[in-house]
């Protein structure tokens, strides 16, 4: 079973300056290609902590991704240290140099002499083509690993993965596997009640089921490996039948979707048309549901009132109110359907400024099992 770690190098993520995108996108290639990731970790700009963790890493997994620290610069100290890594010396290349200054020459200019650090690699390392930059890559191999060094730039770092990496990782590791991923996505009960319900699922090998909460809704994560994407599927499908059929209408998605455009398709499919009212969300909800309003201070009796008005203006068939109340951490609802109206007040125990959030998703859930529950 291959196994890969990643390395981010840079001191401006860990300073907070930029986002690390890259490991992301490095981490579902390689689920694409079968490979079990182990580790991510970010390495400021330092020789010694990135040559112990590209050590720490090859002993754990059979390749080793690198990204960034691959610049002209002082401070970019990826070449030497993952030369220090293997214990060896960097050497120059020609053929990366020619490489460097063919891609400035297309800018119209010519390389200064620092750029020539560039050209200078592990001894013994496989020289990569980089022909949307002017970092060179480089791979170091050994009888188990594969340690690969790729540029920070994102455009960069996913042209050379996808030309260069990715072949050469399937040739050398004779890759015959994939692994596909299903997320189905929860509103209506807490990680720890969905927990419960599904504890004997996650402890399964192949597939893999886990949780993730975020605000007001929780993620099941099935993920398959297998020879084939169709047996991967049909992997998945078997455990997405038993996942569904004890949470039932809590799972309200998967993959892509999005709680609030579910929602409005469940109530276009019916043929209806809906309106809705907020107070101290600051606009989320509005921005969700076309043919909103906002309101300042509305008292749960205000919302239920202003729902009222809005829905005889609008004609509308649905009218969908909120109401947030930081001070005490709690919202009212309120909703008006073809049934009648109906009110409910919650109260949050969570983070201050995932209040907002927090109630708008539950609103949006409430909705979306009136109208489910609707003949």
């Amino acid at each position: 079973m291959t196994s890969a770690e990643i390395i981010t190098i840079g001191t401006e993520i860990l300073l907070g300056e930029i986002v690390d995108t890259n490991t992301r996108y490095l981490a579902r290639n390689l689920r694409g290609l079968g490979i079990d990731l182990y580790r991510t970790i970010t390495i400021g700009d330092n020789e010694e902590r990135i040559a112990g963790a590209i050590r720490e890493s090859m002993e754990r997994a059979d390749i080793v991704i690198t990204t960034g620290g691959l610049g002209p610069t002082i401070d970019d100290p990826t070449r030497d240290a993952v030369a220090k890594a293997m214990g060896v010396e960097t050497e120059f290349r020609e053929d990366l140099w020619q490489q460097v200054v063919a891609t400035i020459a297309r800018y119209g200019r010519t390389p200064s002499e620092n750029q020539k650090r560039q050209a200078y690699v592990p001894k013994g390392a496989l020289g990569i083509l980089n022909p949307v930059g002017t970092a060179p890559c480089f791979i170091v191999e050994t009888p188990r690993n594969a340690i690969i060094s790729l540029p920070g730039v994102p455009n960069e770092m996913e042209h050379v993965l996808h030309e260069s990496i990715i072949p050469y990782l399937q040739k050398r590791f004779n890759l015959n596997e994939i692994i596909k991923v299903r997320v189905l996505h929860c509103s209506g009960l807490g990680e720890g009640m969905i927990d419960e319900k599904i504890s004997d699922l996650e402890m399964l090998s192949n597939p893999t089921v886990g949780l993730a909460a975020h605000t007001g809704v929780v993620d099941i994560r099935i993920a398959a490996k297998a020879k084939s994407e169709s047996e991967a599927n049909i992997m998945i499908a078997e455990i997405e039948s038993q996942v569904r059929e004890r949470l039932g209408n809590v799972v309200f998605g998967a993959d892509e979707d999005k709680l609030e455009e579910v929602t409005l398709d469940l109530i276009a499919r019916r043929g209806w048309t809906l309106t809705a009212v907020e107070s101290g969300l600051d606009g989320i909800l509005a921005r969700k549901i076309p043919h909103s309003a906002s309101f300042p201070n509305l008292t749960a009796d205000a919302l239920m009132q202003t729902l009222r008005a809005a829905q005889a203006e609008s004609q509308a068939d649905i009218a969908l109110g909120v109401s947030v109340y930081s001070e005490d951490r709690s919202a009212e609802m309120a909703m008006i359907t073809p049934l009648g109206e109906k009110t409910h007040h919650i109260t949050y125990g969570g983070p201050t400024r995932s209040l907002q959030y927090w109630a708008m998703n539950l609103a949006l859930n409430w909705l979306r099992t009136s109208v489910e529950e609707m003949k």
